[in-house]
């Protein structure tokens, strides 16, 4: 049960992420909300499940590169995103940087709110017992 409210918070953030994207950039698109929707979906499988592997596969250039490599392996989940998703746009390359900023700023913003909202909840409950 725990993972499943997981999965559908992560969807929701997605969602929201992929919306802060279309709205700030001209360069992405979706046709409506439920092509943003699926897109949020898809985005959300490839980083679960393709991003871990190809930073493992990855791991000696990104020792190398810094890590760098690891932005490029981000830009790619979201080229991949566009490519599968017909309804979901994403037109040029430092469209596709900077939307991979926003998204990583967007996701790092929300993990920090989920952080203080936790600590939040356990010094609640601490008090409380």
């Amino acid at each position: 049960m725990h993972f499943l409210r997981y999965l559908v918070a992560s969807w929701a953030v997605n969602v929201l992420v992929l919306g802060i994207v279309t709205a700030a950039f001209d360069g992405v698109t979706a046709k409506n909300f439920g092509d943003l929707l699926v897109a949020a979906i898809v985005f959300g499988v490839l980083n679960t499940i393709l991003k871990p592997i190809l930073r493992l596969v990855t791991l000696p250039v990104a020792v190398v590169t810094l890590g760098l490599v690891w932005f490029a392996v981000s830009v790619l989940m979201l080229w991949l995103t566009s490519v599968l998703v017909s309804g979901f746009d994403v037109h040029g390359f430092w469209t596709y940087v900077w939307a991979t900023v926003t998204i990583w700023a967007a996701n790092a913003a929300l993990e920090v709110m989920e952080y203080f909202w936790r600590r939040g909840r356990r010094r609640a409950a601490a008090e409380a017992a």
